[in-house]
């Protein structure tokens, strides 16, 4: 990743380590098909989507893309465990090699907005 704070969310992927692309780039569509009103932004130098608050967001590091989302439950981190993947308390990784959990993401994305939503009225 370059020194240089990004300007936005592409410039971020077009930057960072070319093993991350592809991961990020659907993380980037998944997000703005599942959730097309939310905001991208670059917040703490990470890319950040924004729906009546934070929704998510995503950063690269050595080995892995972090995708994070306050929705986790108990039942999505045993299910992903099972796929293979490592999670966080509100984090999932997906190492270089594998495949980007487009249903999951999708199903945390569509609560976190509802929720996000319900909480701003």
């Amino acid at each position: 990743m370059s020194v240089s704070k990004p300007k936005d969310v592409d410039a971020y992927i077009a930057h960072a380590d070319k093993d991350g692309h592809a991961i990020m780039e659907t993380l980037q569509e998944t997000i703005k098909t599942t959730v097309p009103e939310a905001e991208e932004v670059i917040s703490w130098n990470v890319p950040i989507y924004k729906y009546y608050g934070i929704l998510a967001g995503f950063n690269i590091f050595k080995q892995h893309v972090t995708f994070g989302i306050d929705t986790l439950t108990e039942e999505d981190h045993k299910i992903l465990k099972e796929k293979g993947y490592k999670t966080g308390k509100k984090t999932i990784q997906i190492k270089f090699n594998q495949k980007v959990p487009t249903t999951i993401i999708k199903k945390l994305l569509k609560s976190q907005a509802e929720i996000n939503k319900q909480s701003k009225k």
